[in-house]
């Protein structure tokens, strides 16, 4: 068949799709001028997408019957993994090793593609299905039909029969001394799959420490697995654990940097041991699995030489029980007021007319995992002085300082939050730490606390800054003792920072200043930065977490605001006019600028309220340099 110019040029992807009939040339020739005017680079393959004319499904289907006789460079370019700079720059790599080395181990040591990416591509290319090795999976009686020794040292494990068929996962699914050594002891019933060189090892591993080709978990093992479990999160910088029973496994995801990450399965067969063991842990009823409970648990990490402290829940699902365990501590100390993230002239308005102001209510706000509680701490740690009493009521206590009086809120033994609101003014405090606000009871004891001469710190769940003040107006407080009680309220939000290993240049595109409501003039003097993706920040592009925070002072103009019952939009207007507040999303920009954090996560994560003032003035406002 003899293709037209137009699918020669698009690509071996097009070309197929074509030949197969999922395509026309008309419609590739459309795809093709639509992507030639677009601002962003695309792939034929996701333009394609994008239009309708194919799915992902079909694609792959595609390349698979028709096992790719393509360079598996050229194939990861098309499919939108890798870019044409990098794949030039690995087979210079793979040159200098003289042929050593494989372009694909070139690319994943190097870091220019994640290994399943490049299992993907070897799925298309060579026309194997690529599977998720666990051991559950796993038919045991399989695996005398080739010898351990000779599994280990190609990277090989066969695990299941279908039909008359056994087939074998390979690690190196290119390498020919590993299909010859498959072919040698089943002869031609089997069949080939590919599978990570990490699950491959991990199956074999756990085979061998089973003499009986089953899986021994008794008590010593499952202790050692979640010991373990619970060093890696701290080793990785994990903020929640969430144990997951599934169908089949039982499946380790990590928190990191406020995203979910896959971390391992485990066998299903060991769930109830791993939850019994964690219930013993926190101290919980190990007998109960038909309600939901929580627990708490103190680890002392050998490994690390650290105490770690978590928060554990327990949710019945229809699979089984749920675990989440929240890493409290595992930061270590308690951040300098001066290291949570604010720029300079927004840190001196919130120390010197906020943080020491003798009294009055002091609100940090933000959605669920945006730093409060850290922010919460460091102003703690800053008023933390011989002569000062301080006293907190907290659900839980996340950390504890030295010098100050902590209360856990405990409704178990009857230490309820009500109750300890209760007793907490007679013990002669001259700074209140509230773990939250969380309703009428609790909002109307901060008040009345700053009221008779107490400072106030206590956390809110609301938008933005203004969102804070409303709240405190819906829960019927009446607006003259917030105007005379609030001194200021902080939102904020974690963004994650661009990886510095694989950052690189990027430049908004029309889209991206449609969204913010800016021109191009409005942002010169940026350095915007993307993360490409590599190994030091698994492949994600960004690498740890910054704060963005947006600051409102409580001035005259603004309290007379909040006594008029202005809008919300009235009183943020006062507020940017007459106290310098910075928005979150200008405040977001300004850290972008300097290549902090993506573009993109501040169109995403950052609600746009209002105009966005110029770069220029808003690092004037803000005391930030270029």
């Amino acid at each position: 068949m003899t293709l037209p110019i137009s699918a020669v040029q698009a690509g071996i992807i097009a070309s197929l799709l074509i030949k197969e009939a999922i395509l026309t040339e008309e419609q590739l020739s459309y795809a093709t001028r639509i992507r030639s005017k677009l601002t962003t680079q695309k792939t034929m393959k996701d333009t394609l997408i994008d239009l309708g004319y194919v799915t992902m499904e079909q694609i792959q289907e595609t390349l698979r019957k028709n096992q790719v006789n393509v360079r598996l460079g050229d194939l990861l370019v098309e499919l939108g993994y890798l870019r044409q700079s990098d794949l030039d720059q690995a087979l210079g790599i793979q040159k200098e090793s003289k042929g050593k080395k494989r372009l694909g181990e070139v690319l994943v040591e190097a870091g220019f593609i994640e290994e399943r990416r490049l299992l993907e591509s070897l799925s298309y290319q060579l026309g194997y299905p690529l599977v998720e090795l666990n051991f559950v999976k796993i038919d045991k009686t399989l695996v005398s039909s080739i010898p351990l020794q000779v599994c280990r040292e190609l990277g090989i494990i066969p695990y299941s029969r279908v039909d008359s068929r056994i087939m074998v996962a390979l690690s190196d699914p290119l390498d020919p001394k590993a299909r010859e050594m498959v072919e040698k002891f089943l002869g031609n019933a089997h069949g080939l799959a590919i599978a990570s060189k990490a699950a491959v090892n991990e199956a074999l591993i756990a085979l061998e420490r089973s003499s009986n080709q089953t899986l021994v978990s008794d008590e010593n093992t499952v202790i050692g697995m979640i010991n373990t479990l619970f060093d890696e999160a701290i080793e990785e910088g994990a903020s929640d654990i969430h144990v997951e029973p599934l169908k089949d496994r039982l499946r380790v995801r990590f928190r990191r940097d406020g995203v979910m990450q896959q971390h391992k399965d485990f066998p299903r067969e060991i769930a109830a041991q791993l939850s019994t063991r964690i219930k013993v842990m926190s101290q919980s009823d190990i007998a109960e699995k038909r309600r939901h409970q929580d627990g708490r648990i103190l680890y002392a990490s050998t490994r690390h030489g650290i105490d770690l402290d978590m928060r554990v829940s327990y949710f019945i699902t229809i699979h089984g029980e749920k675990i989440v365990l929240r890493l409290l501590n595992n930061k270590g100390s308690v951040l300098d007021i001066k290291e949570i993230g604010m720029a300079p002239r927004m840190l001196d308005h919130f120390i010197y007319e906020a943080l020491e102001i003798p009294t009055g209510v002091m609100i940090i706000t933000g959605p669920t995992g945006s730093g409060k509680t850290s922010t919460l701490y460091s102003c703690v740690n800053y008023l933390n002085d011989i002569h000062t009493s301080i006293i907190t009521a907290e659900d839980p206590v996340e950390y504890v300082i030295d010098g100050i009086s902590q209360c856990s809120i405990n409704p178990k033994i009857g230490v309820t939050f009500e109750e300890t609101l209760r007793h907490i003014v007679r013990q002669d405090p001259d700074v209140i730490v509230l773990g939250e606000i969380r309703d009428n009871f609790s909002a109307e004891t901060a008040i009345q606390a700053a009221l008779t001469g107490h400072k106030v710190l206590t956390t809110f769940h609301t938008e933005d800054s203004i969102g804070g003040l409303i709240r405190l107006m819906n829960m019927e407080i009446e607006a003259f003792l917030i105007s005379s009680t609030v001194v200021c309220v902080v939102a904020q939000r974690l963004l994650r920072k661009v990886c510095r290993h694989c950052a690189e240049p990027y430049q908004p595109t029309p889209l991206d200043l449609s969204r913010l409501g800016m021109t191009a003039n409005d942002l010169v003097g940026a350095t915007f930065l993307l993360g490409r993706g590599c190994k030091e920040c698994r492949f994600s592009g960004y690498r740890g977490r910054v704060g963005i925070f947006e600051l409102l002072v409580m001035n005259e103009m603004v309290k007379n605001a909040i006594l008029a019952n202005k809008s919300s939009y009235d009183i943020r207007k006062i507020s940017v006019e007459t106290s310098g507040m910075v928005t979150l999303l200008e405040d977001g920009l300004v850290k972008g600028a300097r290549g902090q954090v993506s573009l993109q996560e501040i169109i995403t994560d950052l609600p746009r309220l209002g105009k966005t003032r110029p770069l220029h003035e808003l690092r004037r406002i803000l005391g930030v340099s270029s």
